[in-house]
């Protein structure tokens, strides 16, 4: 069975290509600039050369803030655009896909947890193009799963654990927002469940 990882620079993409081969697992890892998934022909391109069995989507625009400005144009493209492509590149090529969403497609208004069958909502830019890569998923047809994670951290890339890490160092005193509520995601749990859905 052959992996085909997108998102290779980033936290979690990191983190599969430690995994997998702790498990013994082929795979081949593409970075943005090795691979462009805005771009259908340059997918279709790598499917066709690596013919994975599976694809572990890790690719994202993830700058939540930005998203609302600078960065909208880019956020639809990567999270939207580049979903479809590998979606539809999935489908063509018959591989599974395992495709990471977020939390930030519901409305944050629910006093308990969100099940997966809970209404959608997404509130910011970031949110909404999340959740429409998730329907370019299930539109294209391939055989996939969606995984909505949140609050990510772990050993590689930037993270709110290694900020803290960083300020604390330099500022007696740190001051953060106390008006969320989350569920902090190590990578390393994640990709151990997205290897198990495919497993």
């Amino acid at each position: 069975m052959k992996f085909l990882i997108t998102g290779a620079n980033g936290q979690l993409g990191q983190e599969l290509q430690k995994l997998l081969p702790e498990r013994g697992l082929d795979f081949v890892a593409f970075d943005s600039k090795q691979l462009d998934i805005t771009n259908s022909a340059a997918v279709l391109s790598a499917f066709e050369q690596e013919q994975p069995d599976v694809v572990l989507h890790a690719a994202a625009y993830t700058k939540v803030d930005l998203a609302e400005d600078d960065g909208r144009e880019l956020n639809w493209q990567v999270n939207v655009d580049g979903t479809k492509n590998v979606a539809d590149a999935a489908k063509l090529y018959e591989a599974k896909l395992v495709a990471v969403s977020t939390d930030y497609v519901f409305d944050g208004t629910n006093e308990g947890e969100y099940l997966e069958s809970d209404a959608v909502n997404p509130q910011n830019s970031y949110g909404r193009a999340k959740l429409a890569g998730e329907l370019a998923v299930t539109e294209s047809g391939a055989d996939a799963y969606i995984v909505r994670t949140s609050w990510v951290f772990g050993e590689f890339g930037n993270n709110f654990v290694y900020t803290m890490q960083r300020l604390a160092a330099t500022h007696p005193k740190l001051t953060v927002v106390n008006d969320q509520l989350g569920r902090p995601t190590w990578t390393r749990t994640l990709a151990e469940f997205m290897l198990h859905l495919v497993d």
